[in-house]
């Protein structure tokens, strides 16, 4: 007899599996008798092909996705034998329907038995079970050596009640009796993650759902691990282990001997927190132990089972069976809103079924959502998810203020991983809290341990990680003098974490991890020079790789807000405006761009002089901006004298003479005089290659204007090796996605379409567009241009 099942329904498998092996059954049950590494379809195969499978019939059964809806079409299309047993009230499918299928749920032991032997309808056996020879030792005697009839609890019990709105966690239940029957170290498991994941609720059911396996099961609150001892000494007074007047060390001592060579007993050590503290208490043997905690390092007591929140349609099924008549979309986006946290979707179900309509719930959530979250707390959890994050954080200030300076910083930050390894630069007047974790990695990993003992932060590869709502929770928990000391701790990391200019090639590994981080805070937070030019080279860095999208709302921030606070003609606002007008023209709108930065240059010239570097760098983009308005000769003469002035004050080999030359040599030369242009990229490219290196972008740029030139002067093949000599580089130094690699396989195809090579330059054009659409956009000029070129190409290759 072959039974199938649901993983949720497991416990039902294994005392129904017992009960007719029993009466003489040959019985087949896949965790039985399936072992590691085997074909469980090949197996599973086999056991149908006995011609006779007891199908343990609930709602979980039924679920498409499962194995089992494999198995029993498989038996029936065989016209195979069938015989069904209800565990609850799920019905079955309408090709099932006519199957009589006896229901188990709700008898008691000896009756369910016999409703289960007469639908088999094989042999009956005693109902009594033969007792094992030899002393049954007391916990033999409150119970049978079989599993009981799932749902009746043993004598020996003190669970607190089952959720009756329990949902979803099928999969976390089967990997945790699993791994607790298996018999090895896994015996031990630790139930961990953040407060509010429901790691108690599942440990309950767990507890509830497989109580027929056990003959004791006891919960230990174990947050204080001093109230532990007197916990298990009740436990050794229950089992009859010791009496009740005896001293705590020694019923202690009588516990672990009478535990330790019996099987069969669950002990739950819920909200521990300290490893070490709970170790003396873990008794060892064969019986089972589950521990709740938010405190990840449980490596050397147990095996640890992370518990997030939960699937989405695990959000939404709760969301609409606890409140009538939600639609699916809007539970969809609630379960979003709360990133799928079981106790923050309980609450919101309360205040949804107490009169709240869900518009009211998202607005007030948005406004503060640390006093949404201290409402609507459900029976069996102790606090509410705010204040749990405020029991927290009260604790932090009382033992690792270091830690709380930390958590209260990130808050502040995004919600991405925070590169805390990175934190090596200089800080000036960093916050006292915070300035013994900065370069003293002993320091940094005590904060960091704690953090992850409260379930607070996420601690992995040095980086530092808060979820969405424990961060929106922190923030509105500030008052208005803790949010400006997190203010300028979030300011002091960011400081250290700086990596240098966005234009320095060895900055670049760096700055994708902090770029978040750094366009997150409140621009009126950032107060120090080091801060301030970190946020505008995080614009810049964007830009450079097209993302002037993205860096567009920033940099008006940046320009609106420093403008207000520091001034029009504080350098760090002219340095946002000279970014913001960049950001402008990348993304086409260039009348803006040129009068920002006509304003700009206005502005530096009246403040540091017309020969200031910051003020010849204003020059050379306006510069570029009237080119791209079409006012070339005032383009070339403004760009003519930047150059000169650059030679003179900062000499003919600094990087912003030769950027001025480049722009010069490929944007601003006069018509009809390509060979004077071709000389100045020549020269430019020489002198980058020796001050920047072969590889630099910068060097690679002035490779591409002078393959361009070259092109014009009819020296076409030449280009071409250039520009294959160039695009090499570029795919490794820039990689295959950036805009000035992507430009250079432009260039490439049109040399090749000249060469005649139509169809290497189709196939490149083609790999060029799709790459430009996805990184750039479809309106992008660069996409379209791309776009005409290939259509060029496909004529002539049908020409």
């Amino acid at each position: 007899m072959f039974v199938s099942h649901a993983g949720a329904d497991r416990a039902w498998a294994e005392w129904v599996a017992w009960q007719l092996q029993d009466a003489g059954y040959d019985v087949e049950l896949d965790f039985w008798d399936w072992g590691a590494g085997e074909n469980f379809v090949v197996k599973m195969n086999a056991a149908l092909a006995s011609g006779r499978m007891l199908a343990v019939f609930s709602q979980a059964y039924f679920d498409p996705d499962r194995f089992t809806t494999a198995e029993w079409t498989a038996v029936v299309a065989a016209r195979q034998k069938l015989i069904p047993v209800r565990v609850d009230s799920a019905t079955a499918p309408p090709v099932l329907r006519p199957l009589i299928a006896p229901s188990l749920a709700g008898l008691g032991e000896d009756e369910a038995r016999s409703v289960l032997l007469k639908a088999v309808g094989g042999p009956r056996r005693p109902d009594g079970r033969p007792g094992f020879p030899g002393d049954a030792g007391r916990l033999r005697g409150m119970g049978g050596s079989g599993p009981r009839l799932p749902g009746s609890l043993p004598r020996v019990w003190n669970l607190p009640g089952r959720n009756a709105e329990f949902t979803g966690r099928d999969a976390l239940l089967v990997h945790l009796r699993q791994a607790l029957a298996s018999g090895s170290r896994v015996a031990v498991q630790a139930l961990r993650g953040r407060g509010g994941v429901g790691k108690t609720q599942l440990a309950i059911e767990y507890g509830h759902r497989f109580a027929g396996e056990y003959e004791l099961a006891w919960w230990i609150h174990s947050e204080e691990p001093a109230l532990i001892p007197d916990q298990l000494a009740q436990l050794a007074v229950k089992t009859g282990a010791t009496q009740a007047d005896t001293p705590p060390a020694q019923a202690l001592e009588a516990l672990t001997e009478e535990l330790r060579p019996r099987g069969r007993w669950l002990l739950v050590f819920d909200n521990a927190e300290d490893p070490a503290a709970l170790a003396p208490y873990l008794p060892g043997g064969n019986g089972h132990v589950l521990i709740t905690s938010r405190n990840p390092h449980w490596q050397d007591a147990a095996i640890a089972v992370e518990v997030d929140g939960f699937a989405r349609t695990e959000s939404t099924t709760l969301l609409q069976a606890r409140v009538p008549g939600l639609a699916e979309e809007d539970a969809d986006r609630l379960a979003q809103k709360l990133e799928d946290l079981p106790l923050a979707l309980v609450q919101a179900a309360a205040l949804l079924t107490d009169g709240l309509t869900l518009p009211q719930y998202l607005n007030l959530l948005g406004e503060s959502v640390s006093k949404v979250l201290d409402e609507g707390r459900p029976h069996g959890y102790p606090v509410s998810l705010a204040a749990q994050i405020r029991l927290s954080t009260q604790r932090l200030a009382e033992t690792q203020p270091a830690a709380l300076a930390l958590l209260r910083a990130c808050a502040l930050l995004a919600p991405e991983p925070f590169p805390l390894h990175t934190c090596t630069g200089p800080v000036d007047d960093p916050p006292p809290t915070l300035a013994g974790l900065l370069g003293n990695p002993l320091a940094t990993r005590k904060a960091l341990r704690a953090l992850a003992a409260q379930g607070l932060a996420r601690i992995q590869d040095g980086t530092i990680q808060l979820h969405r709502l424990n961060q929106a929770v922190i923030r509105d928990q500030l008052t208005p003098a803790e949010h400006a000391d997190a203010a300028r701790a979030a300011e002091a990391l960011l400081v250290a974490a700086y990596p240098g200019q966005a234009s320095d090639p060895t900055t670049w590994p760096a700055w994708p991890e902090l770029i978040p981080h750094l366009l997150t805070p409140d621009p009126a937070d950032l107060t120090t020079d080091a801060s301030q030019s970190a946020a505008y080279q995080a614009c810049w860095y964007l830009m450079d790789r097209g993302n002037a999208p993205t860096a567009l709302p920033r940099l008006q921030h940046l320009h609106r807000t420093w403008t207000r606070q520091l001034g029009p003609d504080h350098q760090h606002t002219l340095w946002a405006a000279h970014c913001l007008a960049r950001a402008y023209n990348d993304t086409q709108n260039r009348t803006q761009a040129r009068a920002l930065d006509e304003d700009t240059l206005e502005r530096r010239r009246r403040v540091l002089g017309e020969d200031h570097p910051d003020t010849l760098t204003s020059a050379i983009h306006l510069a570029i901006r009237l080119a791209a308005l079409g006012e070339v000769e005032a383009a070339r003469a403004l760009a003519e004298d930047t150059l000169a002035r650059q030679r003179r004050v900062l000499g003919e080999d600094h990087p912003n003479t030769l950027t001025t030359a480049y722009n010069l040599a490929n944007r601003l030369g006069k018509p009809g005089e390509v060979e004077s242009a071709r000389t100045l990229a020549e020269d430019t490219l020489a002198r980058r290659r020796r001050v920047l290196g072969e590889d630099h972008p910068n060097t690679l740029n002035s490779a591409n204007s002078l393959a361009f030139h070259l092109a014009e002067l009819g020296e076409v093949e030449a280009a071409r090796a250039l520009t294959e000599d160039t695009l090499d580089r570029q795919r490794r130094v820039l990689g295959e996605d950036h805009p000035h690699t992507l430009t250079t396989a432009h260039n490439l195809a049109i040399w090749l379409a000249e060469l005649g090579e139509v169809e290497a330059a189709r196939a490149l054009e083609e790999d060029t567009l799709a790459r430009q659409r996805r990184v750039q956009g479809e309106d992008h000029p660069d996409t379209l241009n791309s776009a005409n070129q290939l259509e060029e190409l496909a004529d002539d290759g049908s020409a």
